[in-house]
């Protein structure tokens, strides 16, 4: 086993070479008076003695997964579909209808209001990218009631437009 004096000479080398941002430094020895004190006073005399700088970098980098270009054509192909009506064609049951719990949408029509795909220009990735917005007549409301449903392409049919 190493000596105390040896250990504080190999500790800055070691410390030199495992983090070179840092300049290594010593602990000073605690005073005899402070050695038999509680641990709140023996942390206190171990305060640093100079101001340590932690070096942060961060590499930025340019999504390369996607042009540019692919992302504009793909939210030019969306912007054609909002506004457009559709309706379900599979099985589907949501649940977050306060009014008509356990809703199966299966044959309800619809209007596209977003496609929520691509975001501040950078295609995300969304499991159900189209917000599709529904009306239903429940018994004892006097208006329809609107809810939204995120719904993926394949689960829903474009209807013709009626202009």
């Amino acid at each position: 086993m190493p000596s105390p004096a040896t250990a504080t000479t190999t500790t800055p080398a070691l410390a030199s070479s495992l983090f070179c941002r840092c300049p290594p430094f010593a602990v000073p020895p605690l005073p005899p008076a402070v050695a038999s004190s509680p641990p709140a006073v023996i942390l206190a005399a171990r305060a640093p003695v100079a101001q340590r700088r932690v070096s942060c970098q961060i590499a930025v980098s340019t999504d390369l997964s996607s042009s540019s270009s692919a992302v504009e054509e793909e939210e030019q192909q969306a912007a054609a579909k909002i506004g457009k009506r559709v309706r379900v064609k599979v099985p589907l049951k949501v649940y977050h209808v306060q009014k008509a719990p356990e809703l199966d949408l299966n044959g309800l029509e619809g209007v596209i209001k977003q496609y929520v795909g691509i975001w501040k220009g950078k295609r995300i990735s969304t499991n159900l990218p189209f917000k599709v917005e529904f009306q239903i007549d429940v018994e004892g409301q006097p208006r329809p009631v609107k809810f939204f449903a995120h719904l993926k392409e394949d689960e829903f049919e474009h209807l013709p437009s009626s202009d």
